[in-house]
């Protein structure tokens, strides 16, 4: 689900740990209310904190589920702003920490003891999630939260322009540049890929046949298919055919629905506010094809719930976690597919959600079965970092794609060592 309409921020990296536990502490805590107590169960009083989410209805949805726990008195804080992470790690190192919240899964919040382990409430019903979904949220064998929702990411395009101009769907990179120069026109640019173009840069890694880590976590991106996608991102950057400051940053669908452009990268989220703007003029495709030895890729991004290790409720906030989350099918069918298009990341519930039996959502389904690549949770912010600094200083600044790479896996080899030794 998007972040709201009026934050210019990329809604899902910006929310991974921008800074690590201990940086956090100087920052201010989320202010002296804390949000306890108030709600209709029994029992303790549990906080859990949420970003807030742009689709209307999903605040309503989510303290609605909260209600009905008879379990605990579960109250909602709605995060506002573009620093939901800053406000969630600062008020983690208080006691007015929230006992649940939503985040990505990341290995510094396991290997530093603030993420309550939660095999136990997961494998009754491990082999009904996707597996991948299990795997990015595994450690040492134990499994540290509890995927809600699955987010697909893709290049969604207008088939009436595409007839106009005599453009295929691009299958290759090379094929998207040519098709965005004939899409252009003197009020359409051919290609929107945000704002920084930050949110393609691991599928040009996927697409090039390459990969952020290796297996036994060794870096695994700088090679020169993904080097040459750098050039070719790079010439499409200066051709005059993409488009760049948009009012919105990607992951809002405003660029597309208002015809700014003819194919915008964004999520699956928004498919119904495209739907409703556009009707049938709307289709997807993978990132293409990078190299003679890649192949299409799909982003699947998503958001998990974790309970707080260091919270005086854990076993409370477990039990409400894995009550709303693993027990509840009807409010996790409503949360993934009542407030935007998401995948349930339980495959009984992927298979029978009605919404996304059909249509352009079904087309996302296959997408993200064939395609898709998911998180690993070893590949931190500050790797991250590091592929931006490559996407900035090779694409938009016209660095050496090869030297950018280099000293990326420089940086990613130095917090590798923190992490594993």
């Amino acid at each position: 689900m998007s972040a709201s309409s009026n934050m210019n921020w990329d809604r899902r990296n910006v929310l991974r740990a921008a800074m690590g536990l201990a940086a956090a502490g100087g920052l201010a805590a989320c202010g002296s209310n804390t949000g306890r107590g108030g709600g209709s169960g029994s029992g303790e009083n549990l906080v859990q904190y949420f970003h807030a989410y742009g689709e209307a209805g999903v605040e309503q949805a989510v303290k609605r589920y909260a209600k009905d726990y008879k379990g605990a008195n579960v109250t909602t804080q709605w995060i506002t702003g573009s620093n939901f992470e800053q406000k969630l790690f600062a008020a983690l190192l208080t006691k007015n920490a929230p006992d649940v919240f939503e985040f990505h899964p990341q290995i510094q919040l396991i290997k530093s003891g603030q993420v309550a382990d939660l095999t136990d409430i997961i494998e009754p019903v491990k082999d009904d999630f996707n597996q991948a979904d299990i795997k990015s949220h595994t450690v040492d064998g134990k499994i540290y939260g509890v995927r809600m929702i699955d987010d697909p990411q893709f290049f969604f395009y207008r088939p009436s322009m595409f007839e106009k101009a005599g453009v295929e769907v691009p299958k290759t990179l090379e094929e998207l540049i040519e098709a965005a120069a004939k899409l252009k026109t003197s009020k359409v640019k051919g290609a929107y890929l945000g704002n920084d173009l930050t949110p393609v840069q691991h599928n040009l890694i996927w697409s090039a046949g390459a990969d952020t880590l290796t297996a036994d976590n060794k870096p695994a991106f700088n090679t020169d298919a993904v080097a040459d996608g750098l050039k070719q991102l790079r010439g499409l950057f200066t051709s005059g055919d993409l488009l760049l400051g948009a009012p919105a940053d990607w992951w809002d669908p405003s660029a597309f629905t208002q015809g700014l452009t003819a194919m915008q990268w964004c999520g699956m989220w928004a498919m119904p506010v495209m739907q409703k703007a556009l009707g049938d003029d709307i289709g997807i495709f993978p990132f293409p094809k990078v190299g003679s030895a890649g192949k299409e890729s799909v982003y699947n991004g998503g958001w998990s719930m974790f309970v707080n290790a260091k919270g005086k409720n854990v076993e409370a906030a477990k039990e409400y976690v894995k009550w709303l989350w693993i027990d509840q099918k009807k409010y996790q069918e409503d949360f993934a597919t009542s407030y935007g298009f998401h995948i349930p990341p339980r495959t009984s519930l992927a298979q029978s959600a009605t919404k996304l039996k059909s249509g352009l959502p079904a087309e996302g389904v296959k997408l993200f079965n064939e395609f898709g690549h998911f998180d690993n949770i070893g590949w931190t912010q500050a790797m991250i970092a590091a592929i931006n600094d490559v996407m900035a200083n090779s694409v938009r600044k016209n660095g050496d794609p090869k030297a950018q790479l280099a000293a990326a896996e420089k940086k990613v080899n130095t917090e590798l060592k923190k992490l594993f030794g």
